[in-house]
């Protein structure tokens, strides 16, 4: 799990860097199936400058004659009652098809019994390195796949198709590690840790969330120290870190203390860190007992004394800004995650209600199921409106943090909603692990709390509408 945190980290209509505009490229797109993917429509002003602060933005733009329904000449298939892939593109609909089959193949025979034995499916992280999931929407030119923030979504979606513990392991390496060393890093350690990251050579954690500091990190107390030869020394504790206790490298975010001073500073002082966990005095400790997301490693981290050189900096990154802008890179795939816990629980309550017999006929045929049923899709499409539109908007670079609080708040909260009432159209049969939904409702009582609660994203919408800060 990782990190909550509060306000928006940017105006609205502010873009926060690289990931937001259309990247997508021939060669990356071959991992999916080889075709050429959609940038997205046009949109915004000119990017700012790069700065401290501000992560570059890739160049890539399309001109403004991209059709708004993309595939217009496509009927609706089956279950897609909305015709939402007419909203997509032969390419992007590719990138989609080409993970659900990898879920299909890979995930789904081996992920309940993981679920029950409490581990995360470690001999997967190769092949979704070589099929390019990790960073899906970062440049080639660092060993990724260069697709769009819809074909990152997509990947997003059907990955939590399968578990939330494959997309959140997925989430981590590319948006809470990959992104802040390519949006904050200097070139030699883009380049020397974003290939490997990419291909699941070297898997990383995002360290930013404390046991007394959730959903204030600005509060946070790891304190980095800086020594007379420029090089720093850590000392906190970080909590509920996915890929903990798996990592090579983590992403550690402390208030720093300049050579030659005694006070901590303030949340601007905050920078991130590239830590290798086998640094003496760094310490992972899984946390046991839990009731959700059991297929994925879940870590306390340690930090005694950690000594770093001056290059385990990331130069760009300063305030809490950064921090909040990798996470609501983040927040926006788990707004396509969680609908794909959704889909899984409406496709297994939707055939189960056909073939489940009682009064003589399938429970399919009762009003009531029916209902149930009708609402789930409902709310499915819906979501996927939601998380299209801001995507759209993404590559465009035209997108809001509040954008994103909205999307993750919502469609998290309607997939929480519909993983219950596909527990309860199973009957008994529901809460076995055979059954997908009581998994994915679990799991979704974890995603509905990290990367900023449900009423933490509540209140963000809240100042956005009134302009009032309900933190402080």
């Amino acid at each position: 799990m990782r990190g909550e945190a509060p306000g928006a980290d940017a105006r609205p209509g502010d873009r926060d860097g690289r990931a937001d505009a259309g990247c997508a490229s021939p060669r990356g797109a071959a991992r999916f199936g080889g075709q050429r993917p959609f940038t997205g429509p046009v949109g915004g002003a000119p990017a700012p400058p790069a700065g401290p602060h501000r992560p570059p933005r890739m160049a890539t733009e399309i001109a403004p004659t991209e059709p708004f329904l993309p595939s217009p000449q496509l009927a609706p298939r089956e279950g897609d009652l909305f015709n939402l892939d007419a909203a997509l593109t032969e390419e992007e609909r590719a990138v989609r098809d080409s993970v659900r089959r990898f879920v299909d193949e890979e995930v789904l025979p081996i992920i309940g019994k993981h679920y029950v034995d409490g581990t995360f499916p470690r001999h997967l992280v190769p092949r979704m390195g070589e099929l390019g999931f990790f960073g899906a929407n970062l440049p080639e030119e660092y060993g990724c796949a260069g697709l769009n923030n819809v074909q990152y979504g997509l990947i997003m979606q059907e990955l939590e198709r399968g578990d939330s513990g494959i997309r959140s392991f997925a989430s981590v390496q590319g948006a809470l590690v990959m992104y802040p060393i390519y949006a904050f890093g200097s070139e030699e350690q883009k380049r020397h840790w974003l290939p490997r990251m990419a291909s699941g050579e070297v898997i990383g954690c995002f360290g930013l969330t404390e046991p007394d500091y959730g959903s204030n990190p600005a509060g946070m107390i790891t304190v980095a120290r800086e020594q007379a030869d420029g090089s720093f020394v850590i000392d906190g504790a970080k909590m509920w870190i996915t890929n903990g206790s798996a990592a090579h490298a983590a992403i550690i975010w402390a208030k720093t203390v300049r050579h030659g001073e005694t006070a901590v500073g303030d949340d601007k002082s905050i920078r991130g860190f590239i830590v290798p966990t086998d640094t003496p005095g760094f310490r992972a400790r899984d946390q046991k007992g839990k009731l959700s997301l059991r297929a994925s490693d879940t870590s306390e981290l340690v930090l005694e004394g950690v000594h770093v050189p001056a290059d385990a900096i990331l130069p760009g990154s300063g305030g809490l800004k950064s921090p909040l802008m990798c996470l609501t890179q983040a927040r926006y795939g788990i707004s396509w995650g969680a609908l794909g816990a959704a889909i899984a629980c409406f496709e297994e309550a939707t055939s189960y209600a056909k073939q489940r017999v009682m009064f003589d006929k399938p429970i399919g045929a009762f009003q009531i199921q029916q209902v149930r049923l009708a609402d789930m899709l409902t709310e499915i499409v819906k979501g996927q409106l939601v998380s299209l539109h801001l995507g759209r908007c993404k590559d465009a670079g035209v997108f809001s943090p509040q954008m994103v609080s909205l999307a993750k708040r919502n469609n998290v909260n309607i997939a929480t909603d519909i993983a219950r009432e596909a527990r309860r159209l199973l009957g008994g049969n529901g809460i076995l692990a055979e059954y997908a939904s009581m998994r994915h409702m679990a799991n979704l009582e974890s995603v509905y709390t990290y990367e900023g609660t449900h009423d933490v994203h509540s209140l963000i919408l809240g100042q956005a509408i009134t302009g009032l800060s309900a933190f402080k």
